[in-house]
């Protein structure tokens, strides 16, 4: 493990000013999370992007969330086939486990990763449709939001397979059977959010209107 280093200097100061200020102010606190275990009421699937912030923007405290990131905030379908599956272990330990009772699909603009699936479904990214591409196989989550969108005008495509996103992954989450189960009996609500990163802006999926509706 000879390539291993130790942490960048930045990043240790940062620790040591966290750890000096936040963390010795609320230190009891910290202490009985360690102690009392995770609580969280609200499962959050969202994006890898360094931009989506989501305990800034929903003002959470340690504790209140159990945050899943990956690109594009996709969930996948239910597929137990013995292999690797780290979103669906997630969504199976904050529903069968810790009991949340919301899951909220977080999806935002200008996500790097559904812009990739867009060039790969036009053909233009064949890097991605190589078979030893994990970006590219994981964007084959989304390749039936980019048929429902792909005749809308080239300006609007991508916002709208953003939000494509969050309805494929809501979709998908209700092919799992505990999270069905659990939806059916009330214990588990489903929610679709999209945030406009520049603007700060939040909209949620309103399914009487089939629409985003600003927040």
């Amino acid at each position: 493990m000879t390539h291993i280093r130790p942490l960048p200097a930045y990043l240790v100061q940062r620790f040591q000013g966290w750890r000096a200020t936040t963390y010795q102010d609320n230190r009891a606190w910290y202490r009985r999370l360690a102690e009392g275990g995770q609580h969280p009421r609200a499962m959050v699937i969202s994006c890898c992007d360094s931009r989506v912030h989501v305990t800034s923007i929903f003002g959470a405290d340690e504790g209140e969330f159990f945050i899943h990131r990956n690109v594009a905030s996709l969930v996948p379908p239910f597929n137990p086939d013995g292999q690797y599956h780290g979103t669906s272990a997630a969504v199976e330990y904050a529903v069968t486990s810790l009991g949340v009772a919301h899951i909220v699909v977080l999806g935002h603009s200008n996500c790097g990763g559904v812009k990739g699936c867009h060039d790969m479904c036009r053909g233009h990214a064949p890097e991605l449709e190589e078979q030893s591409s994990f970006v590219g196989r994981w964007m084959d989550i989304l390749r039936p939001g980019f048929d429902r969108v792909s005749a809308l005008p080239d300006d609007l495509i991508l916002p709208a397979l953003e939000k494509q996103a969050v309805l494929i992954s809501l979709e998908n989450l209700l092919t799992f059977p505990f999270v069905r189960a659990a939806v059916e009996d009330d214990r588990l609500t489903l929610h679709g959010l999209w945030t406009n990163t520049g603007e700060g802006g939040l909209e949620q999926y309103d399914p009487a209107r089939e629409a985003f509706v600003t927040v």
